[in-house]
């Protein structure tokens, strides 16, 4: 009782951040918060491959023509980072991607903009930043996505399921990208090689919602084609009828 306390606790924070619509919002395709893992365990090069691999995903053709394929033509996507408890930061802010300038805008401004954490690694806290950042979007959709990348478990705040849930309840769709370490952390070795592996925690503790999925990359390097696919599925979902949630 007392996680799931607490959880509702950092959604109710998160959801008073976020100001009331006074306007008819610009309808979209798909809402996606990119919400990626900025923790510890990510030094300087694996942060630069994680934000590069964004960048080259957003302005990738196969990306923009997914996007385009759809009734509107155009997503709103926003990008945050997360880290420990209350470490939780929008790097930039929503913005409609409907062609290659707004995509390769959105890809500059991202390789722009500095690290803003170092610290433990909340999903749950990520979870439930993303939550807040949905209900403030400016645009209008009936997909709402979260995008989770990372290369840990869940080791600080709520329990990751509880805000997982609390999403899907919703209606929002939780996706995962699990980042693989082929060494384990000498300090913390179950932090980002679990029993059963980090796949399949993410699978049966991060995702949820329509039609989620886990995409796996296989190490850092591999990121950058991982996100490409991962966003290409996401992106043509949102042109598809909703189904029951898979894990």
């Amino acid at each position: 009782m007392r996680l799931i306390r607490n959880a509702l606790a950092l959604l109710l924070v998160c959801l008073a951040l976020v100001p009331a619509r006074t306007f008819a919002a610009d309808k979209v395709d798909l809402l996606l918060v990119l919400a990626a893992d900025v923790s510890r365990s990510i030094d300087a090069d694996k942060f630069q491959l994680q934000r590069n691999g964004y960048a080259a995903a957003l302005a990738n053709p196969r990306v923009l023509d997914a996007i385009a394929s759809g009734r509107y033509s155009r997503i709103g996507l926003t990008f945050v980072e997360w880290s420990g408890v209350g470490n939780q930061k929008v790097v930039i802010g929503w913005t409609m991607i409907g062609d290659a300038a707004a995509a390769k805008g959105f890809g500059d401004r991202l390789l722009e903009e500095p690290r803003s954490f170092a610290d433990r690694t909340s999903i749950s806290g990520g979870i439930a930043f993303a939550m807040a950042q949905l209900a403030a979007a400016p645009y209008e959709s009936a997909r709402r996505t979260i995008d989770v990348s990372g290369d840990g478990t869940n080791n600080a705040g709520p329990d990751v399921t509880t805000l997982r849930d609390a999403a899907v309840a919703k209606g929002i769709t939780v996706n995962g990208l699990p980042i693989l370490s082929a060494n384990p952390m000498s300090w913390n070795p179950d932090h980002t090689n679990p029993p059963g592996g980090l796949a399949n925690y993410y699978r049966d503790h991060v995702i949820g919602g329509p039609m989620a999925f886990v995409r796996v990359a296989k190490d850092f390097n591999a990121f950058g084609d991982a996100i490409i696919e991962k966003m290409i599925a996401e992106v043509s979902q949102a042109h598809e009828p909703q189904r029951h949630a898979a894990r």
